[in-house]
């Protein structure tokens, strides 16, 4: 007896002896066994009086001889590619045959057959054919492939009179002739020898027209083909006219910024767009404004290609350090996966919705991604901003470029696949994704690569995403070097604590100190030195842009009405203006010795107030006047040399201390009767200066800030607060 092992090597021996038998009687040579496993299409023959086979199809068996075929009257479609036939008389006897596929074979006899009367389709690209003859026997024939042959020139079409596609790429066509006004939509003369466009001003049906790869260096001789849509000049030497006349550089340029945008490009537009949205809007100060202006708000992006755990690893992070992160969700008109949750993975909306939403300009940018929209709103920012913490988001690459146009500063970290079949075969077992997806996804690794590789310092880190525990790792460290804290020992997961070696310095102050900030400021680093006067000018500049912010100066509108009413007044009014002016610098000084708790110091006396403005009154040419202050109405009066009238304020019942408190006189004096002729009463500042920015409190030394337009919710911005976030609530200035 034989053993189970012995009987299955005996099997293996004697197929291998049949495929060998068979390999060696093989000649090439189709058989009629061969032939009838290919048909297929079983159905009604061209008369329809038999039933029959239609199609036969017999790819990649390096055929020599189809002789066979002759019997098989009935076919209306055979294809026999990737074979080495030289031969094609068979096709004589296929009366009914429609379309002929014979590519990437050695046939040399262009049309070697009895034409079919009806043949609409025939492919011999890829064969070793070098001259054309005439087809006026073939008025069916309306596709035409002759690519990769070795033609030189085009001739024996003037009479098809339905042919409307015709391919010759990839052959040593020197010059465009012999076409007549065959009616043809689409022509390929891809990589051939072409210098000129000629002779095609009769193709009036022309559609689209492919000269890649050519030596074209004008466009003249396309003047009349009105229906052109599609014109393809890839690879030609050097485009130099266009509509008779030069193409400069410029236009070059913005022919592929408009057609084949760069993702910086793209970038751009996506930000320009956004920006003009949101300055159509009603402008508020939002929380994530700087705390300072040196300080930018802190931010973490991830990016990596589709898939490759962003949105899981972020999710991860912000739940470990909730005191420091909260996550970003952006908005997206694609449906949701399994498992996605509304408001907590993705804020899924219609496209409409979206639209709108641009145009009211919430979002900061947006990308277009596998057909669908992305985009993060300000909103998604602002929230965390709210809560005191740090915002972190996912986004695809274009997002990032839009990004970095902006006024935030993030930290980039790229999360990459090193292993293109580990993360392909990972996005099958999820089983969301369509193999072009995968595919396209795969293909963009090699993007993300190129640009970390092309572009040092775009991202801030770079972390390998195959293992996502490991990216983890990874990622939690690095958050932990931005924030300046340290992993407890002795405890499961991670848990981070704020490292105590850094005293008084806040999450916004670790963001600031990372090494990403040297690079993202290295311009201002290799900026020419500032001389000291202008190094005290910008910083005069920053102290008043600092105290605009906080309500701490007055308008820039009020003091210039002030300027203007001091300027135009005419001369009996300038001890009025003289007095607003004075009055107005006594509380800008008040305003500019304000501490933060809100106190400030008492106003001026009277007196000290009547004996500045009388040295105002000399340089303002008031003719010698003086002015006479009554301590107990608090009210200055102007008499001039020349008249009797006495030099006492007639000050009536004026207004309270509360509108008084600075230097106030009573603003009803003009309507008092028995008011002279020479006396003018300085107006009270409450009248004068309202909206300025300071306001006369409940006490003579206390004063209200009212801040700048649009900031009466929340005149001060409070600083994101340091390390963890507390339940109380900040204390506004």
């Amino acid at each position: 007896y034989r053993s189970a092992d012995e009987e299955e090597e005996e099997e293996e021996m004697e197929v291998e002896d049949k495929e060998r038998n068979e390999g060696e009687r093989w000649d090439g040579k189709l058989t009629e066994e061969e032939a009838r496993k290919c048909l297929f299409n079983l159905g009604r023959s061209a008369r329809g009086l038999e039933h029959a086979y239609l199609c036969l199809s017999v790819p990649g068996r390096d055929l020599r001889d189809v002789s066979i075929l002759c019997s098989y009257i009935y076919l209306q479609k055979l294809e026999l590619p990737f074979n080495k036939i030289k031969d094609l008389s068979c096709v004589s006897h296929m009366p009914y045959l429609i379309t002929l596929d014979a590519s990437h074979n050695e046939i040399t006899d262009f049309f070697g057959f009895e034409p079919p009367k009806n043949l609409k389709e025939v492919n011999f690209s890829h064969n070793r054919m070098s001259a054309m003859k005439d087809l006026s026997a073939y008025p069916s024939l309306r596709r035409l492939h002759l690519d990769h042959n070795d033609f030189h020139e085009i001739r024996g079409l003037e009479n098809c009179v339905s042919l409307t596609y015709l391919s010759l790429a990839h052959n040593r066509i020197s010059s465009i002739e012999g076409l007549g006004d065959v009616p043809l939509k689409e022509i390929s003369l891809r990589g051939n020898q072409i210098q000129r466009i000629e002779n095609v001003r009769q193709l009036r049906t022309l559609q689209s027209f492919d000269l890649a790869f050519n030596k074209i260096r004008s466009l003249s001789g396309l003047e009349n083909l009105d229906l052109l849509g599609t014109i393809d000049l890839e690879g030609n030497q050097r485009l130099t006219s266009l509509d008779q006349r030069e193409v400069t550089v410029e236009e070059k340029v913005s022919a592929v910024n408009k057609y084949d945008p760069p993702v910086e490009v793209t970038a751009a537009r996506d930000h320009m767009t956004h920006l003009v949205y949101q300055l159509t809007q009603p402008q508020v100060l939002f929380d994530s404004t700087l705390p300072s202006l040196d300080t930018p708000y802190p931010m973490l992006v991830l990016t990596g290609p589709q898939a490759c755990g962003k949105r899981e690893l972020a999710h991860k992070l912000c739940r470990d350090f909730c005191d420091f992160f909260a996550y970003g969700a952006c908005h997206t008109t694609r449906s949701p996966y399994f498992g996605e949750v509304d408001r907590c993975d993705y804020h899924f909306v219609s496209e409409e919705d979206f639209q709108h939403m641009t145009r009211s300009g919430k979002f900061i940018e947006t990308l277009r991604y596998g057909g669908h929209l992305y985009g993060l709103s300000r909103e998604a920012i602002e929230g965390a901003a709210r809560d005191g913490l740090a915002c972190c988001v996912h986004m695809e690459l274009e997002g990032v470029y839009s990004l970095k146009n902006t006024y935030l500063e993030p930290r980039y970290v790229l999360l990459v696949p090193t292993d293109s079949e580990a993360y392909a075969r990972r996005m099958r077992q999820r089983g969301l994704y369509s193999p072009s997806q995968i595919d396209a996804a795969v293909g963009r690794v090699d993007f993300y690569v190129h640009v970390h590789r092309e572009r040092p310092g775009f991202f801030d880190n770079t972390i390998p995403c195959d293992d996502l525990e490991e990216a983890y790792r990874a990622l939690s460290q690095v958050v932990r070097e931005y924030l300046g804290l340290e992993e407890q020992a002795g405890r499961g997961g991670v848990s981070a604590t704020p490292d105590t070696t850094r005293s008084g310095d806040s999450l916004v102050a670790f963001w600031a100190k990372t090494p990403s900030e040297q690079h993202n400021r290295m311009p201002m680093r290799l900026a020419p030195q500032r001389s000291p006067a202008e190094t005290a000018s910008i910083q005069r500049r920053q102290q008043r842009a600092q105290e605009a912010l906080t309500g701490r100066s007055p308008g820039v509108f009020s003091q210039l009405f002030l300027r203007c009413r001091s300027l135009h007044a005419p001369a009996q009014d300038k001890a009025a203006a003289a007095g607003l002016a004075l009055q107005h610098a006594t509380a800008e000084r008040a305003m500019h010795r304000l501490p933060i708790g809100g106190a400030v110091e008492p106003p001026l006396s009277a007196c000290r107030h009547a004996m500045l403005l009388n040295r105002v009154l000399d340089s303002c040419g008031s003719g010698g006047g003086s002015l006479t202050v009554d301590v107990q109405t608090s009210s200055v009066a102007l008499q001039h040399p020349s008249e009797d009238s006495p030099r006492e304020s007639r000050a009536s019942s004026g207004p309270s201390t509360r509108s008084s408190a600075w230097l106030c006189s009573p603003a009803d004096s003009a309507g008092n009767s028995d008011a002279g002729e020479g006396m003018r009463a300085v107006p009270p500042l409450g009248e004068e200066l309202k909206g300025v920015g300071v306001d006369s409190g409940d006490t003579p030394g206390t004063g209200t800030l009212t801040g700048r337009p649009g900031s009466d919710a929340k005149p001060v911005l409070p600083p994101i607060p340091s390390g963890r976030r507390t339940n109380e609530q900040p204390s506004p200035c």
